[in-house]
This record gives C-alpha cells, sequence and structure tokens, in this order.
C-alpha cells in the first residue's frame, strides 16, 4: 500500500507515468551486446569516446586491414587529427567562385569549375584540402607453424562481443587451433586504446603487434595508403625536439613520430612488460613481446604533441572505460519496449541502444562531425553542417544536452568566416557554412554552396539548450550567433513586388537537392523553417529584455506563403509539377519535414500536410532516398497523429533503411555507414515518446495496442 501511495504521488507530481523510474538501463543495453561469429567486413565495431575513435576487425584489433577495406573500414580518427596536401600550384580559393545574377544581385558562389583547368584544380585542391587523417592501423600479426603469418581465413571459432554498457570489446579466436583472446578499450578523456593479449603464441613469440602508418588517398573514401615506395611520409623513433632518430629497434616505452608533409603527429607505445619494437618499413613496425607468461599488455596513446611518457595501464584504462559509459547510459533518457506485441520492437530497441552508443562515440566532439564520424573519412572527412541537427540535436531530446552543447559552441570559432560569406554576398550578418573543416573554411560546390537549410539549425540547437537551463548565462552565451543568424535570414529574401511579398530564392537548392539553383524559389520546408526561426530569434531579443527587430518582423509577417496547389504542399513553388515529374521524387522527402522537426508554423494548414504526407507515402521513391529520410517522415507521421505509419516509416524495407550488426545505417557500397541515420532515428522515438509542445499524448508515435514503451528523461521537440 505504501508503494502504491508513492506511486500515485510520482504520477501526479511528474503528471504522466513516464517520467518514473521504471528502466533497469543496464538490462536493456546488455540485452543487445553486440555479437560477431564470422568475419565479415561489414561488422568492423568501434570503441572511443567521441574525440577518438578506434574500429577494430574480429581480431580486436585492425590486423587485415584490406579485408575490411570496402565495409566498414578499419580507422583510426581524432579530432584533431588534420592534413593538406602541399598547394605547388599556389591556387587561391578566389578562384573558385563563380558570379551568378540573381533577383538583382550579383553573388559568387564557390562552385565546381569543369573549364578552364586553372579553377577546376582550384576547386578539386580545396575541395580535398585539408582532409581528415587515417591516423594508423594497430593490428595483430599471428605466426602459423610453418613461419607464414595468418591471414584472415586462418581466423576461426570467432567469438567477439562489444559491451556497450562498458565499452569493452572481447574477441576470442583460434588459429591453427591455438586460442587467443584480446581484450581492447578505449580511454574516455586520451586518444588511447589499452589492449590485453591472451594466449599461449605469446610465450612462444608467433604473436606480434604490428602498427601501420597510412599516407591521405586524397579520394572521398580515405582508408589510407600502404605502399612500400612511398616516399611522401615517413616514422621513426622520437628523441625529442622534432627529431626523429635512425634506430631500427629498440624496447617499450617508445613514442614513434610520424611526420606526412609538414604534418606530424605520435603515437606513444607503452606496456609494463618487456617488449622490443622493431622498425620494418618507412612506416611499419613490430612489437615483439618478451612476455614469460601467455598474457601481453600495452597501451597506445595516438597525440597531436610528443606525449608525457606515462600511460595510463590496460587496468586503468578498462576501469576508465567502464566509469565513462556507466555515467553515460545512466544520464539522460532511457527507453524500454519490453513487452510490446509488435514483433519488431526487439530491432527498434536494438537499433535505438545501437544508436546512442555510435553517436556517442563518433559524434560527441567539441566539433560537427562528418557523416561517417570518425571510422572513415567521406567526403574528405569534412562536416557538412545541414547535418548537424541529425548528428546532435538527439542529444538534447534525450537530456544530453551537453554533449550537443560541445559542438554547437563550434559556431563561435567560425563566425568570423561566416560573417565574411555573407558579405561577399551582399547579406547582413552570418551566412553559416556548409561543407566545410574545423577552421571554418568552404569547400566548393555547385550543390552545397546554395543550400540555406543549414542557417536555421543553429537557432534550433541554442534554442534547445535554453529550454534545458532557461537561464541568462545560456541567453548571453548564444545571444550574439542567434541575432547574427537571424539577421542574415532577413536579407536573404527578396520583395516580389508583384505580389508584395519576399520569396526565397531564386538562387538556392533545397534539402531535397535535385532541384536547380538559378530557378528554384520558395521551397516549402525551408519557408516554414525560416519563419519559425525568426521568430525564435525575436523572442531571444524579448528574453533579453531588447525590442522586436522591426527587419525580422518584416519577413516573419510578408514571407510567402507555403506554396500548395490540388489539397497538397509542393516542394517549391517553382516546380507545381512536382509530383507528376520522376525526377523531383527522389532524393528528400523535404516537404515532410515542414512538419516534422518543426512545430506548425508560417499558417500551415494540417489538413493539407496530411493529404501531403499520404501523396507522398504513396509514389515516393523510396529507393533512392538516405538514411534520415525515414526518422523525417516518422517524425511527420507522429505529428499528424498516424502512429502505425511513423512506424512503418522506421522499417520501411529500403537499402538505406538497413542497420548492420554493429548498429551502423548502411546506404551503399560506398557509404557503408551513415551517421545522421542514427541521430535521426534517435531525435524521431523522443518525438514518438514524449511527443511536442503542441502535443500532450503520451507516446504519441506507437500504435497503443501493440506497442508498450516505458521511457524516462526524453524532452519534448518544439
Amino acid at each position: 500500500m505504501k508503494r502504491l501511495l508513492i506511486g500515485l504521488l510520482i504520477l501526479a507530481g511528474a503528471g504522466t507515468l513516464a517520467q518514473q523510474p521504471l528502466i533497469d538501463r543496464m538490462a536493456v543495453v546488455k540485452r543487445h551486446t553486440v555479437k560477431v561469429n564470422k568475419a565479415d567486413s561489414l561488422s568492423s565495431l568501434s570503441i572511443g569516446n567521441g574525440s577518438f575513435a578506434f574500429t577494430a576487425d574480429v581480431t580486436g584489433l585492425q590486423s587485415f586491414p584490406a579485408y575490411y577495406k570496402g565495409g566498414v573500414a578499419l580507422g583510426t580518427q581524432s579530432e584533431w587529427g588534420w592534413h593538406s596536401f602541399p598547394n605547388i600550384n599556389h591556387y587561391k580559393f578566389e578562384e573558385t567562385l563563380r558570379t551568378y545574377e540573381l533577383e538583382g544581385r550579383k553573388i559568387p558562389y564557390p562552385v565546381q569549375w569543369k573549364e578552364p583547368e586553372r579553377n577546376k584544380h582550384a576547386v578539386d585542391y580545396f575541395r580535398v584540402n585539408p582532409h581528415r587523417l587515417q591516423l594508423g592501423n594497430i593490428g595483430l600479426e599471428i605466426i602459423k607453424k610453418n613461419g607464414a603469418p595468418a591471414t584472415i581465413d586462418d581466423i576461426k571459432d570467432i567469438n567477439q562481443q562489444l559491451d556497450m554498457w562498458t565499452g569493452e570489446l572481447n574477441s576470442r579466436f583460434t588459429v591453427e587451433g591455438q586460442p587467443v583472446q584480446v581484450i581492447t578499450y578505449a580511454h574516455q578523456s586520451l586518444d588511447m586504446i589499452a589492449v590485453r593479449v591472451i594466449s599461449p603464441l605469446v610465450r612462444k613469440q608467433q604473436l606480434k603487434l604490428t602498427i601501420h602508418f597510412p599516407y591521405p588517398n586524397a579520394q572521398f573514401k580515405d582508408v589510407g595508403v600502404y605502399a612500400a615506395g612511398n616516399d611522401k611520409h615517413l616514422a621513426g623513433f622520437y628523441v625529442g625536439d622534432g627529431e626523429a632518430n635512425e634506430r631500427i629497434n629498440t624496447s617499450l616505452p617508445s613514442t614513434i613520430v610520424h611526420t606526412l608533409d609538414s604534418t606530424d603527429y605520435y603515437l606513444r607505445c607503452s606496456s609494463p612488460q618487456k617488449a622490443n619494437i622493431l622498425q620494418v618499413q618507412h612506416d611499419r613496425f613490430i612489437i615483439i613481446p618478451q612476455a614469460e607468461k601467455d598474457a601481453f599488455e600495452v597501451s597506445f596513446l595516438f597525440s597531436q604533441k610528443p606525449p608525457a611518457l606515462a600511460l595510463p595501464s590496460f587496468k586503468q584504462t578498462s576501469s576508465n572505460s567502464q566509469q565513462g559509459w556507466q555515467q553515460f547510459w545512466k544520464s539522460g533518457g532511457a527507453v524500454d519496449f519490453a513487452g510490446s506485441k509488435d514483433t519488431r520492437a526487439p530491432e527498434l530497441e536494438r537499433r535505438m541502444v545501437l544508436s546512442q552508443y555510435l553517436t556517442k562515440l563518433q559524434c560527441a566532439s567539441n566539433f560537427p562531425p562528418q557523416e561517417t564520424g570518425l571510422t572513415y573519412n567521406s567526403w574528405y572527412g569534412k562536416p557538412h553542417l545541414e547535418m548537424h541537427w541529425w548528428h546532435a540535436v538527439h542529444f538534447a531530446l534525450w537530456g544530453r544536452t551537453e554533449l550537443m552543447e560541445k559542438s554547437l559552441d563550434w559556431y563561435a570559432t567560425v563566425a568570423g568566416g561566416a560573417k565574411a560569406i555573407a558579405q561577399r554576398q551582399g547579406f547582413e550578418g552570418v551566412r553559416w557554412q556548409k561543407m566545410t573543416d574545423h577552421e571554418g573554411n568552404e569547400s566548393p560546390s555547385s550543390v552545397g554552396s546554395f543550400l540555406i537549410w543549414q542557417q536555421p539549425h543553429f537557432i534550433y540547437m541554442a534554442e534547445l539548450s535554453y529550454r534545458e537551463r532557461k537561464s541568462k548565462q545560456v541567453l548571453d552565451k548564444y545571444k550574439e550567433l542567434v541575432f547574427a543568424t537571424a539577421d542574415f535570414m532577413a536579407s536573404f529574401p527578396s520583395f516580389d513586388a508583384a505580389k508584395k511579398r519576399y520569396n526565397l530564392g531564386k538562387g538556392l537548392i533545397p534539402a531535397q537537392e535535385c532541384f536547380d539553383a538559378v530557378t528554384t524559389f520558395n521551397p516549402t520546408y525551408e519557408l516554414a523553417y525560416w519563419h519559425w526561426a525568426l521568430n525564435v530569434a525575436q523572442q531571444w531579443r524579448i528574453r533579453d529584455g531588447l525590442p522586436r527587430k522591426a527587419e525580422w518582423d518584416k519577413i516573419i509577417d510578408n514571407l510567402a506563403p507555403l506554396p500548395q496547389a490540388n489539397g497538397v504542399y509542393l516542394a517549391t513553388e517553382a516546380t507545381p509539377d512536382c509530383y507528376t515529374t520522376e525526377k523531383y521524387l527522389t532524393d528528400h522527402p523535404a516537404v515532410l519535414g515542414t512538419y516534422a522537426s518543426l512545430p506548425a508554423s508560417n499558417h500551415l494548414d494540417t489538413v493539407v500536410m496530411k493529404s501531403t504526407f499520404e501523396l507522398v507515402w504513396k509514389i515516393w521513391k523510396w529507393d533512392d532516398t538516405w538514411g534520415w529520410d525515414f526518422p523525417l517522415t516518422a517524425m511527420a507521421a507522429t505529428r499528424l497523429n498516424k502512429p502505425e505509419k511513423a512506424i512503418d516509416a522506421l522499417f520501411m524495407p529500403v537499402r538505406t533503411n538497413t542497420y548492420l550488426v554493429n548498429g551502423h545505417n548502411y546506404q551503399d557500397e560506398r557509404l557503408t555507414i551513415y551517421l545522421p541515420g542514427n541521430g535521426g532515428l534517435l531525435s524521431a522515438i523522443a518525438l514518438m515518446c514524449a511527443g511536442s509542445d503542441a502535443n500532450t499524448t503520451l507516446n504519441p508515435g506507437f500504435p497503443k495496442d501493440t506497442w508498450s514503451v516505458k521511457w524516462e528523461g526524453l524532452r519534448k521537440m518544439p
């Protein structure tokens, strides 16, 4: 009876059953421990801490990078590891600019020139440079009885498990009947892994550890180039003052310096046991344990500067990892689908748990992440700011706002570059970069340079931060950039004298990227996002004791209405044939974004939106979409009170909606992982559970008769 009364008091105070601490979080996470029992190039597993990641094969290390090259490649990446090829031809970024006459303005955009040759090569240079580095591979070399090194085909009896509750990667296998166990952890505050290898092959000196440093390949997907004759980079034992000596062998502990052109970085190797380290090629080293037992422990620290001599031990690193991951899982929100009648519930829970793990270790950096995180490079390792919402917003919705704020704070460091873009193009405020790097440099693109939907993201994320704490400290921290963002948004629309309104465009490409930049105007989603974000910016002025800004209200009050025809919203006003022309039925169904991540605004008619949703659902070319399109659709369905469709959207049987055994959202052979899909899934689940400001229904995105949904710690979406 006493327990019942306490429960009723909790209900009365919290308002919904969902706010009670009902969930055994460890049980939810542990039941989705990743298990791998065969070599598969798509099943590699990552450990990391948000700013550093190490992706391993079935040996628990990176022993067979060639085998995994076409799948989920075996990368080691950090937030600091960047490199540029020498600009020997002295290209200037201005050579990538082309001026367009748009709505009475002459606006220069950095685009992909096809000719003349000089401009084309300048574009190629600034797209590729700078690029994120694949820091190196650390693997095993196992010598068979005949003296030959073991291949991937010699790895038998595989039993690999990733315990996400502790961050432990435990890999067991045999080679010629000899057992091998490798336990791998990533430190949670250092760019470091620690390894424990247990095998009779250690004492027999048939098991060695290898270190291999690559050179960038300058391609879209960079898994590094290993070539004996590649003299563009060199590694050696570090002796201080930026120098490497000519020793070819030494003992642990030891530091290696890797030099690529003008870039240096370091790898510190340390063990409490005796081991020799031998340089066998200009870019390759072997560690030979001198162990009297079957176990060998070693720690590896990657660093931008020469590291301190002492490294945490394997025991210290394992303890650090366990504490760090348990702290993460015990923070913020949690969801439990146990007891659901829908047979898809366990799979959705698996995707949800693994997406939390992957985004924590891949996307919780001090910078916006690239779309493949810290695993391998795509688009040369550069972040795409229109995807930042999909990488980071879920952290705030799951009550981990501090993880979103880590990369949100980066905008202040690149605001000068964003202001320069706006000034160059004749606009006010800051125009946020699209495809960029950690320094905020632009990358020329005939599509990306014309996108605008990354612009309101900063306001959206700053608003989520304010909603979490409602403090003057948050206002003071972000207000200047909120206002500068809104200044650009108010100066960008062009006045349509005939219709006495302001248009977005011409001269833009919407989130659905299949439209022509020069002729497109008034995309529905961007109109709604513009209207909502400018209103939020005005609220920030009021919160700060300032009057509303007249220039912003002029746009808010006179922005073009959401274009529609035949009872549905159009993708853009420039394309009234968007639902009868096949090329407009591909890529992102961004029109649904008008009422997905956004609340109803700009006089949205929910009846028209519902008809739009039903039409898009029926005729869209779903096979030509991206991983975040399915969460987008689920969010729209949730706001439209279509929970069955929300679930169906998350399980649409389309290749780009595939979630691999490691939890990664697979797209195609080029893009084997895609973290916006994982982040989008988490944002969708938050909305489906906690609802939005306008919807107080409990679990509005789940059918009540087939789903049992318990949650805690989630936040409402605006």
